[in-house]
């Protein structure tokens, strides 16, 4: 067990949440990491009530331990968030200025309340809205990246500012960036390219293969997977592999997925990442990672990660972390 001011507050055993990243994120993969003592989560955007309710109702066939839900304020619905704020330990939101309505709904719901963010601004303003917590998500993240500045200086920035919990995030996945981070302050990290290759995640396995394949060097940004996403305009973390089968690729659907029963073409450049029910040209698609990408050498049980992450390698001590971002 690592304590810090995020695990007292959550309620979990090791400072980890795992990132908001679509459908990728199964219930069996939050289930998974919170089974290991940190913090999964789903992500619920343009997800049916009923359905988000069934899923909810996995997770918690799964595990009895804390787990949180990921909403994104472009695909908010105000059904999914009563229910979410009433059954999960924790809602987190991204992309959206901090909103002290949304965060009194989740309290009012029981839950607490988290906000990504990507400047020291917008941090202020989310501990000013009564966030529980926040994430800082620096420049090296995958995925939708909220500001310009690496985690380091955002890092430092944001802890001067606030008083609250802050979580690390972008470019994590090994023991030795998360005793860094820890280090200078961090309260816990939020990590997400190393569980896209976890037993229990539902990304497709020829996006697996690509990151398995990738090194640190072949996380990109480009604004180019802007179709049909409602987070964009936006700068991505993507393998570089993707970006340039896409750019290559000839047609202007590059594949197919049923959702709730009805078939949808995938065209080149959407912003949704291809997941296990998704056929085509899936290396064409949007396949996001962090320049945490080359720690990932393989498809390993979520719990395994969260332990090797937590391994502190190259630390002296596993004690002398346990006052790490001990702020309250």
């Amino acid at each position: 067990m690592i304590q810090t001011a995020f695990t007292r507050l959550v309620g979990c055993a090791v400072p980890l949440q795992l990132a908001g990243m679509g459908s990728i994120l199964s219930p069996e993969l939050a289930a998974a990491v919170s089974e290991a003592g940190a913090l999964g989560q789903v992500t619920f955007a343009g997800t049916p009530v009923e359905v988000a309710g069934q899923r909810l109702d996995r997770i918690r066939a799964l595990t009895s331990k804390p787990f949180g839900v990921n909403l994104l304020i472009p695909a908010l619905d105000p059904q999914v968030l009563d229910l979410v704020s009433r059954r999960a330990r924790v809602v987190d939101f991204f992309w959206g200025d901090p909103d002290p309505e949304l965060v009194r709904s989740v309290h009012d719901g029981g839950a607490l309340a988290c906000w990504q963010i990507g400047s020291a601004a917008e941090a202020v303003a989310a501990q000013a809205a009564g966030c529980d917590f926040i994430i800082a998500q620096g420049f090296e993240a995958g995925g939708h990246i909220r500001g310009r500045l690496g985690l380091l200086p955002l890092l430092s920035e944001v802890l001067d500012e606030v008083s609250i919990p802050v979580l690390a995030a972008g470019g994590i996945g090994t023991a030795r960036s998360v005793a860094a981070v820890l280090a200078a302050g961090a309260a816990g990290v939020r990590v997400g390219t190393r569980f896209i290759a976890a037993q229990e995640s539902n990304a497709h396995p020829d996006y697996v293969g690509a990151l398995i394949a990738a090194r640190a060097e072949d996380a990109v940004k480009t604004d180019r997977f802007h179709v049909e996403c409602p987070l964009c305009p936006s700068t991505h973390g993507v393998l570089r592999s993707a970006l340039e089968a896409a750019e290559a690729y000839p047609e202007e659907v590059v594949g197919s997925v049923e959702i709730y029963g009805e078939r949808r073409e995938i065209r080149r450049f959407a912003g949704q990442p291809p997941f296990k029910a998704v056929s085509g040209e899936v290396v064409a698609m949007a396949c996001y990672a962090g320049q945490s990408v080359g720690a990932v050498k393989s498809v390993q049980p979520a719990a395994e990660i969260v332990a090797e992450l937590f391994s502190l390698a190259g630390v002296e001590s596993p004690a002398a972390i346990s006052s790490y971002g001990a702020k309250s």
